[in-house]
Parts: C-alpha cells; sequence; structure tokens
C-alpha cells in the first residue's frame, strides 16, 4: 500500500472544501428535499470527483479544479437552458403530475412515475393526510414530494379557536392494495372475507383484484379507489 503524503492530502482536502462550499454558493443553496434527480447525481458526482482527488496521488489538485469547474459550468448551462426553455425543463427537472383527484389515486401516473401504493400513503402521511379520501388534489411536484389540496370538509380550523371539546382521533386502516386483502389488517378490524366481498359488492366491485387501494374508517365506511374507473364510491 503506497504512504499518503500528509501535506499533500491536506492541500487537496481544504482546496476541495473550499472550491464546493464556492460551488454550493454559485448553485444555489438547495435543500435535500428539494433536490430534483438531476441536481442529486450533480452533487453525487462532485462527491465522487472530491474523493477520487484524496486518495489518488496521480490526480492533482489542478486536475481535481479543472474537473469540478468544467462539471459546475456544464450544471449551470443546463439550468440556464431550463430556466429559458419549457421543453429542456421538462426534460431535466420533470413535471408536477396530479396523481390524485377527488380522493381517488391515478394508477396510470403511478406507474409513468415509478410508484406504489405505499410510497404515495408514506408521503401523503408526511403531509398529515392519512386517508387518500381526505385529498382532493394530490401533486406529485419534480423533486418526488407530494404537494395536496384537501378537500374542504377536511380542512379544519383549529378546535382551540372554536372552544370545541377534544373528539377521538381514529387512524384508517388499509384494507386492500393493488388487488391484494391485507390480512392482519382485517382481522384486526374483526372483519372477515365475506365481510369485505359484501362491501365490495355493494359498491360495484366483484372481488379485490380490480381494487387498486381501499382502507376503512369506523366513522366514515369504505373507501375505494379502483384500478380501472375513476370514481369514488363509499358506504
Amino acid at each position: 500500500m503506497e504512504e499518503i503524503n500528509i501535506g499533500v492530502l491536506t492541500i487537496k482536502v481544504i482546496v476541495g472544501f473550499v472550491a464546493l462550499f464556492f460551488i454550493i454558493i454559485i448553485t444555489g443553496r438547495t435543500s435535500i428535499s428539494q433536490l430534483t434527480p438531476f441536481h442529486l447525481v450533480f452533487v453525487l458526482v462532485l462527491g465522487d470527483f472530491l474523493g477520487n482527488t484524496i486518495y489518488e496521488d496521480k490526480i492533482s489538485t489542478f486536475h481535481f479544479l479543472y474537473a469540478i469547474g468544467l462539471w459546475t459550468l456544464l450544471m449551470l448551462g443546463i439550468e440556464f437552458v431550463t430556466l429559458k426553455n419549457k421543453t429542456a425543463r421538462s426534460l431535466f427537472l420533470g413535471n408536477p403530475n396530479i396523481i390524485i383527484r377527488n380522493g381517488v389515486i391515478n394508477r396510470k401516473l403511478l406507474k409513468k412515475n415509478k410508484l406504489d401504493i405505499n410510497q404515495v400513503l408514506s408521503l401523503l402521511r408526511q403531509n398529515h393526510v392519512f386517508s387518500v379520501r381526505e385529498v382532493k388534489y394530490g401533486i406529485l411536484e419534480a423533486n418526488g414530494q407530494i404537494s395536496t389540496l384537501l378537500k374542504s370538509k377536511y380542512q379544519k380550523p383549529e378546535k382551540q379557536d372554536l372552544n370545541l371539546p377534544e373528539c377521538p382521533v381514529v387512524l384508517p386502516t388499509s384494507l386492500i392494495i393493488d388487488g391484494e386483502i391485507l390480512w392482519d389488517n382485517l382481522h384486526e378490524l374483526g372483519f372477515d372475507q365475506q365481510w369485505l366481498q359484501n362491501k365490495l359488492v355493494a359498491n360495484g366491485y366483484e372481488n379485490e383484484k380490480c381494487i387498486l387501494y381501499a382502507d376503512w374508517r369506523e366513522s366514515e365506511g369504505i373507501h375505494i379507489s379502483p384500478k380501472y374507473k375513476l370514481n369514488t364510491l363509499n358506504t
């Protein structure tokens, strides 16, 4: 194993730190949650440049500065083009997609954006939305987050502002995901397959295979997002 020159290593680390700090300033202070896939690749490649420079004696500090300088110019060039050209912006950064309308998930857009139901539910929960039924519009942003506009009935004022008594909070329970029954959840609620089948038939569906997502809330009943038709039925 080759011995690492501490002096050279120190210089490379300091130069790399200053260079990356400067690049972050000129390219914008975007948080991790706001990174698009294109920006994420840019950051990862910069880190790889620095790592290779530190541990490879054959790569000089000049070569490192040249590489990241060229990479940054390319990045800035792409950002300039995306600011001026809508087609380029769509290609490199992506477009928002309305994946939920009136409480119903759009299955085609899920496939297009390589998302599954569990990912959508997780993103909604991060927005303090615990059932798809509450969403008027759910927009998948370019950075992978979901922005939600709730239905008017779920846009509640603060209870303390209205001096209202506290009510019990009931978490909705998922029953079907992509045509498969979640047996543990069904049994935990005290229901069986026949009960679920009766609910599906009452809402116009033959079986769970044609259901993309369904959940149950005691106060509101079952909520269904079908695979092949966009309509919402409740009992």
